[in-house]
């Protein structure tokens, strides 16, 4: 009798990093409609948790240098300004205003995209429900892989945000959260180029995680690394 499992090839754990982790070079994130309007009607985040978090991810985003696409709808006539936490990151970046809900039909959203060429769309804004899920499906159909920053995202209730994540999710975008994304980037406390920037967004947007962070290095000098 022989030994079934002597023909089952066993997996060989390797030293590196998974071809599923997002780094700062292979996607575009795409911020979607941080504007007052759309904020004021939002009530599945706290405003000012959703702020902090929006802030964290543009920081992230420029402190390493991924492709950053900045969008608006109607923002002189209707909907408002952007976040400056959002903007401030990237200073003299030019903000895409447009008429469409979906950001994927915007065709000077779209031209910058095939511009950036990056194969990996990483989204955050407001609402889910509708200036998410419809750039997240969009991407999704025409062969993008699709990250969606779920705490960096919000809808007029819990139940919209919710049932929206869900409906991305069983499409095949995959859900990350705000410091996920800053630390999924940074992911080795040895590279020292991005260590200190990386603890000091932590710091100042982070949470608790910051408030962590502060307190050993005031402490006891801990260093990561």
């Amino acid at each position: 009798m022989t030994n079934a499992n002597a023909s089952i090839a066993r997996p060989v754990a390797v030293a590196k990093p998974g071809a599923k982790l997002l780094n700062p070079h292979d996607h575009t994130l795409i911020m979607i409609d941080f504007q007052s309007q759309m904020a004021f009607a939002t009530h599945s985040i706290d405003p000012v948790q959703l702020r902090s978090n929006a802030a964290l991810v543009a920081s992230a985003a420029a402190g390493f240098g991924a492709s950053t696409i900045l969008t608006t709808v109607a923002e002189k006539s209707f909907s408002g300004p952007m976040f400056e936490e959002v903007t401030a990151p990237f200073p003299g970046q030019t903000l895409l205003d447009r008429t469409s809900m979906n950001t994927w039909e915007d065709e000077a959203v779209i031209r910058k995209v095939n511009e950036i060429g990056k194969p990996r769309i990483v989204l955050a804004g407001l609402w889910t429900s509708v200036c998410i899920v419809g750039p997240a499906l969009s991407a999704l159909d025409q062969g993008f892989e699709v990250f969606v920053i779920a705490d960096a995202c919000g809808d007029i209730s819990t139940e919209a945000h919710s049932r929206a994540m869900e409906r991305m999710v069983q499409a095949g975008a995959q859900p990350i959260t705000s410091l996920q994304y800053l630390l999924e980037m940074q992911r080795d406390w040895a590279r020292t180029e991005t260590y200190d920037m990386t603890t000091g967004i932590a710091k100042k947007l982070g949470g608790g995680y910051g408030i962590g962070i502060t307190y050993a290095k005031t402490m006891f000098g801990a260093h990561e690394g």
